[in-house]
């Protein structure tokens, strides 16, 4: 299920509002709109990406959906249970999300996958809606500093409080535990910064916590 908390003709960034219109041009076939989260409707986990590839999500609609990310990400959520049907890199395959929900920290892809600290903290109040509406919510995983640190700054919480490293754990004013993980994209893959060992040990803790 897709959930959209970002107007598909959002322009509260304009940089990223004019890079969307110059994709829709060279692309038109593609999705080339803010991108909704895919998941469970009250799940007890959200995981926060950076933002949409611009040939992974922005062309399909769906996060981690059609780029190297997605095919790390999605393998590991069905390995632990958290999602099931096939993945074929399309919005219309038959992959639904079990007790889990995907979003982004920024929901429009930014030129060179680089968004700046405006984009990031205008896309954050509908990431803390996205947040305080799951009434079931239990964890968050983040991967990556960017959607650590966004997680944060939607609650007004200090950086320095809340270290980002690879498993570290959180307890949230809030209630909810913030999970920290190394971003499971091609470059990290690639350079061993995150191996599959590692990214499972975080699927494996996760998966104990909601046991």
């Amino acid at each position: 299920m897709l959930h959209n908390y970002v107007p598909t003709d959002c322009n509260l960034c304009p940089r990223l509002a004019e890079f969307r219109s110059e994709n829709s041009k060279q692309f038109p076939d593609k999705f080339n709109k803010p991108v909704p989260s895919f998941g469970a409707e009250n799940p007890e986990l959200l995981i926060v990406g950076l933002a949409p590839g611009l040939k992974g999500a922005n062309f399909t609609g769906r996060p981690f959906t059609g780029d190297h990310a997605g095919d790390t990400l999605y393998s590991t959520l069905q390995k632990f249970d958290f999602a099931v049907g096939d993945y074929q890199k399309t919005i219309d395959d038959n992959l639904t999300l079990n007790n889990c929900r995907i979003t982004n920290a920024v929901r429009c892809v930014p030129p060179q996958n680089k968004p700046i600290g405006t984009e990031i903290n205008t896309c954050g109040s509908f990431l803390k809606q996205e947040i305080t509406e799951i009434s079931n919510l239990k964890i968050i995983l983040a991967l990556g500093s960017i959607a650590h640190n966004s997680i944060l700054r939607c609650f007004d919480l200090r950086l320095a409080d809340y270290k980002f490293g690879h498993c570290h754990e959180h307890q949230l004013p809030t209630e909810h535990l913030l999970i920290d993980s190394y971003h499971c994209s091609r470059y990290n893959i690639n350079t061993n910064r995150l191996t599959q060992d590692m990214f499972d040990s975080v699927f494996k803790r996760v998966k104990s916590l909601l046991a």
